[in-house]
């Protein structure tokens, strides 16, 4: 995917600096970050999008999983946005924060106890931050989707234990419109409108891209 994501952004002409780096290492992140001030000459747009999934009951979630899941999907955010967000205060041009929730962060999501709470997390941050941010013209939203065509989708476990309470909490997992899931593109699309201008006055929102699961 990142060697794909380079070629479609050579093609058009641009520059683009790729590497792998995990969001638990802060040194890595905020080394990354300079290069990009450094050759590109700014930040003007920050996407936090790292994310894994696990699943099962609650009370059989392991101290080492909730620790992992955490460190990625929460902690990961809060070192995506230290490491850049200095760089944009100091260049004095404002900009937009995206960071990736979840359905799971808005509503009470059953068998996914670490990933609910981490999502729930993300909506703090988005929060509390657009509004320490607000003087500086930053904006910060969250996206929230529901399923996307993604390699997350391939949970059969998940997908069984939702079979299993099809009666009880099943319903929870339901949409309003008649899909099962959504390709990528569905939520590139609401990134994209997000670092435009077209959102100039939209900061500190939760924008639903979800399938109407949590008008249920």
């Amino acid at each position: 995917d990142l060697a794909e994501t380079v070629a479609l952004v050579e093609k058009t002409g641009q520059r683009v600096i790729a590497e792998h780096v995990d969001v638990r290492d802060l040194p890595a992140l905020e080394a990354l970050a300079e290069r990009a001030v450094s050759e590109l000459g700014g930040i003007d747009v920050v996407v936090a999008n790292a994310g894994i999934l696990s699943w099962g009951n609650a009370w059989e979630l392991s101290t080492e999983a909730w620790n992992e899941l955490i460190d990625i999907n929460l902690t990961g955010v809060f070192h995506t946005v230290r490491a850049t967000v200095p760089h944009m205060i100091r260049a004095k041009k404002g900009g937009s924060i995206i960071l990736t929730s979840s359905s799971a962060g808005l509503k009470g999501q059953p068998f996914t106890l670490a990933y609910t709470a981490a999502k729930h997390g993300v909506v703090g941050i988005t929060r509390g931050l657009a509004n320490e941010l607000g003087e500086y013209d930053i904006r910060v939203n969250s996206i929230h989707p529901a399923g996307v065509r993604t390699e997350m989708m391939n949970v059969d476990g998940l997908f069984q234990m939702i079979q299993g309470k099809a009666a009880t909490l099943g319903p929870i997992f339901m949409n309003t419109l008649p899909h099962e899931s959504m390709k990528p593109e569905a939520v590139s699309a609401v990134v994209a409108f997000l670092a435009s201008d077209d959102s100039r006055y939209l900061t500190g929102a939760q924008i639903p891209v979800d399938l109407g699961t949590l008008n249920r």
